[in-house]
């Protein structure tokens, strides 16, 4: 009955409130409600320290003061004293006193269908070309803004989960989009009729989700626990759940999953064991991999007892950041340790070591092909520079200085140029753009000074880049990706990430996939 009464008299009620409360009764008397028992979520996000990982203690002191607009998380700054809500903001940064669990009857219990998939329409509702859709995941208030693409302009905006991953997956078709939630929520909506189909929550915290090429399977990483979740596409429904493990029976988190199309199968990143899983989805493989207590047999049906049990490439260490050459038989991974290394797929071991030292961010990484050579360049966490490696040699070809370290660089097979960023440094409102054909910086642009700008998406053709200015409010800018001029602005929520329909189901040579 707290929220009904005059915010005079709540003010009141909090100055009542001792100080140096305990802040696990804090949480009871006003969290709980909506944020679950043992904080593991409810009608609101999960409180663990892993959904809250991304959020500096500034942010979540704010969020506990001033509320959040647009949702009903209220502001507690007339209700408690402000020592109770540092100690209520340092308490949910640590474990609970019982460990969360997860079980998939939990996942299963949770499952809601807002659409029928069998009777969705055939066509879309809107006029936009629906190869050519923008999905904009704001950040700022938790949002999603769809873009025609032709146009530059918004065709609707919905609240999402909280604290989306910044990559959405899209099926092959284009016209369904899979949004994770990093407390566990997996979404599916559909790009036609601009609705949530279904959503259910997989875990407690989430890595993020892979679609398969053949559209049939969303796989979803975890975390808490430490499983794998294997979902229909279309509607969600659960399928199996899969301990992540190894031959020893040690535990481990998944650092993320990705769909390998030409291979047919999943590609699973684990954050504690030396080991890569590959899971075949080809109902008509027939296949057997000797010699490693997860090894299996697919036959001409598929099994789903025998889904999930995966193909095992052993390593020699925990490799971090990955990306695939562009025949997905080769994963190029490094560690936080500093090494990178070639592991073929096929013959499942290490074939090369790369030059590479640092943070490469591999996992926002381009290939390109210039004068008969392939080539994959990534950006740098820790250091201003672009590295571009041959494809075939596996050797360093070039350097590239760039303004600071740096976490996304995008290209676009119709353009010679690639954009980075220098978001993780004091240039972090700079953005260099490199000529692939000479491998050097021939431009910056500093389109908003003083804000941070980065993660650049092309329109379908090449010709526009779009760029985040990611701050609260923020813009998403639209630059010709000739000129490098502005075209035009939309305000938007901390718009962390933007994704062309069609550059990621023809995967694009110059984005992740």
């Amino acid at each position: 009955m707290k929220a009904l009464l005059p915010l005079a008299l709540l003010a009141a009620l909090g100055s009542l409130q001792p100080a140096s409360a305990n802040p696990a009764t804090l949480y009871q008397q006003h969290c709980q409600s909506c944020h679950g028992d043992n904080r593991m979520g409810a009608m609101a996000p999960a409180l663990l320290p892993q959904s809250l990982e991304r959020l500096k203690p500034a942010e979540i002191l704010d969020t506990i003061r001033h509320g959040r607009s647009a949702t009903q998380m209220p502001a507690f700054a007339e209700r408690l004293a402000d020592v109770d809500i540092q100690a209520l903001a340092g308490y949910l940064k640590t474990a609970p006193e019982q460990p969360a669990r997860w079980s998939e009857a939990d996942t299963a219990a949770s499952r809601v269908v807002y659409a029928d998939p069998a009777r969705l329409p055939a066509k879309p509702v809107h006029r936009a070309d629906p190869q050519n859709l923008f999905v904009v995941v704001e950040a700022g208030d938790h949002h999603v803004s769809v873009l025609d693409g032709d146009t530059l302009s918004p065709i609707t905006r919905f609240q999402s989960r909280f604290a989306l991953h910044g990559g959405p997956k899209f099926s092959p078709d284009g016209r369904f989009v899979y949004f994770a939630s990093r407390d566990g929520w997996v979404t599916q909506y559909d790009l036609y009729t601009l609705q949530n189909v279904a959503e259910i929550r997989v875990g407690l915290n989430t890595r993020n989700v892979a679609v398969s090429s053949d559209g049939r399977w969303v796989l979803a990483g975890n975390t808490l626990p430490e499983t794998l979740v294997l979902l229909d596409a279309n509607g969600l429904k659960p399928v199996k759940t899969l301990a992540v493990r190894d031959a020893a029976g040690k535990t481990s988190r998944v650092s993320a999953v990705y769909d390998a199309a030409p291979r047919h199968s999943f590609i699973v990143a684990l954050k504690d064991v030396p080991e890569l899983w590959e899971i075949s989805y080809d109902p008509k493989a027939a296949r057997v991999y000797p010699g490693h207590v997860h090894d299996y047999k697919m036959g001409e049906a598929l099994s789903v007892d025998g889904f999930l049990n995966p193909r095992v490439t052993p390593l020699d260490l925990v490799l971090d950041d990955f990306f695939f050459d562009p025949a997905y038989r080769h994963v190029i991974g490094a560690s936080r340790e500093g090494r990178a290394q070639v592991i073929n797929l096929d013959i499942r071991r290490k074939v090369a070591e790369l030059p590479l030292d640092g943070m490469p961010h591999l996992g926002s990484g381009i290939a390109f092909e210039e004068g008969g050579h392939r080539y994959m360049a990534t950006p740098n966490l820790s250091s201003g520079r672009v590295t571009v490696i041959d494809l075939d040699s596996w050797q360093r070809v070039k350097d590239i200085p760039t303004l600071g370290p740096g976490f996304f660089l995008r290209s676009h097979e119709n353009t010679p140029y690639a954009w980075v960023d220098a978001m993780m440094g004091p240039k972090k409102d700079t953005l260099a753009i490199i000529d692939k054909r000479t491998l050097a910086v021939v431009k910056t642009v500093t389109p908003r000074p003083g804000k941070t700008t980065a993660h650049v998406e092309f329109t379908r053709d090449g010709r526009y880049a779009l760029v985040s200015v990611m701050e609260n409010p923020g813009e998403l800018l639209v630059l010709d990706a000739a000129t490098f001029r502005e075209v035009k602005s939309l305000p938007m929520a901390k718009p962390i990430g933007k994704y062309n329909v069609f550059n990621k189901v023809t995967r694009s040579e110059g984005t992740s996939h």
